[in-house]
């Protein structure tokens, strides 16, 4: 690199660009500072310095030297599938020193500001269908896969309204939940159909950073407190605001009870609704999220993996740590899939899976009928959650050195095949 003034600030602002698009695709920070301190040694700064937290990124080239920063909302908030496998293909790059700092921010910014590859039409029919698949999930009943799918289109709608006008962000959860809730109710209270929570919760999960709370527990144990505690202060604020929507509507039409409209699992479709809603919501996601060409059957296949060890966990080790060994599944195989020529970046693939391993929508029931004044289930639905996500986040933590180790084994067996 040259020692030039304007070389040293165009690589100052590519690596704060990368970091903070790596931070809106939803990477944890330690991971952020790991690439970034590969991507400056590749462009000579070996000394640089790096502080990611969730709005802004700090760095500095050297020791001693002033301090710049870039805020994370410059980049329009979180990214889109497409978006996040684009932001990887430029981060390989600059590992490897092939562009140079000005070419990779005018990328970055081209990639920020991508178009979505499907209409919104077709997006709003991606959360029915993601909706459909997270209540498979759940076993429901066929009137519950209904109630889903339509207020799948109109949280949709809902969702494409407030990407819109940023003020409308913070109000939109309560007020889908508000009228999702309000529907079922209206719709129970007239004997159409039997209220069941499960096909509110279905909808409404879509709005949970399941993602962003495992995320916290693991920026945690990674010694981030800053990053972790806002990421999971964050996830639980949206998590009441859904509650409140909920408790608000139930009041609001006149229902005696919340909890009376809280059952147990009735899966009257069979055995194999889970095992096609996994399938589902990876179609959902592809759809809703803009997945990369050419990488549905790669998304499927990691969603899939963790999907069945979790439930061979289940079998094994009991349901709490079941989802230790989905994420542990998810990851290392997320990332193997990284490695093949077609495969898309780890992040891409491994993000939707929380959908089925965070217990996001148990976690909302919970909170619902610990508001509703059923303490007891409420708390225990809560305690679950709770239990739940910190063994996905643990075995997040220890997918990563079992990925690595099956990495320098492929690479030591592949070094032998060359040599023979």
């Amino acid at each position: 690199m040259s020692d030039s003034t304007i070389s040293d600030r165009e690589l100052q602002q590519f690596l704060l660009y990368l970091g903070s698009a790596l931070t809106a695709a939803g990477e944890a920070v330690n991971q952020i500072e790991e690439h970034l301190l590969r991507v400056a040694k590749a462009y000579g700064a070996r000394h640089a310095r790096f502080s990611v937290l969730p709005t802004y990124v700090v760095m500095s080239l050297s020791p001693g030297r002033p301090a710049t920063l870039e805020p994370t909302r410059a980049l329009r908030g979180g990214l889109r599938l497409d978006q996040t496998a684009a932001i990887y293909g430029v981060l390989r790059e600059a590992e490897q020193g092939l562009a140079t700092p000005s070419e990779g921010s005018r990328r970055i910014r081209e990639i920020v500001r991508m178009r979505p590859r499907f209409s919104p039409a077709v997006q709003i029919m991606g959360y029915a269908v993601l909706t459909v698949g997270i209540c498979l999930i759940l076993q429901p009943t066929w009137v519950d896969l209904l109630l889903s799918a339509a207020f799948g289109v109109l949280v949709g709608a809902f969702k494409l309204i407030g990407a819109r006008w940023a003020s409308l962000q913070m109000i939109m959860p309560v007020t889908a939940a508000f009228v999702v809730a309000s529907l079922t109710f209206v719709i129970a209270g007239t004997g159409w159909a039997d209220a069941d929570l499960r096909a509110m919760v279905a909808p409404l999960a879509t709005f949970l950073p399941g993602a962003m709370l495992t995320m916290a527990v693991v920026e945690v144990s990674a010694a981030e407190m800053v990053t972790g505690a806002s990421r999971l202060v964050a996830g639980c604020l949206q998590l009441l605001l859904l509650a409140f929507g909920i408790i608000g509507a139930a009041q609001m039409v006149g229902l005696p009870r919340a909890e009376e409209l809280v059952s147990a699992p009735q899966n009257d479709i069979g055995a194999w609704a889970p095992w096609l809603g996994a399938l589902v919501v990876g179609i959902g996601n592809y759809l809703v999220l803009s997945g990369p060409p050419r990488t549905l059957g790669w998304l499927c296949l990691v969603l899939y993996s963790g999907w069945i060890a979790q439930y061979l966990g289940n079998l094994a080790v009991g349901a709490y740590l079941s989802g230790f060994v989905g994420a542990v599944a998810l990851t290392v195989v997320a990332y193997l899939v990284e490695r093949t020529p077609s495969g898309p970046p780890a992040l891409v693939s491994f993000l939707p899976g929380f959908w089925l391993l965070v217990p996001g929508a148990l976690s909302l029931i919970g909170v619902t009928e610990y508001l509703s004044r059923d303490s007891v289930r409420g708390t225990e639905d809560l305690i679950g959650a709770l239990g739940s996500m910190l063994a996905v986040a643990l075995g997040v933590l220890c997918g990563h050195p079992i990925y690595r180790a099956l990495a320098r084994a492929l690479g030591a067996w592949n070094l032998r095949e060359e040599r023979s």
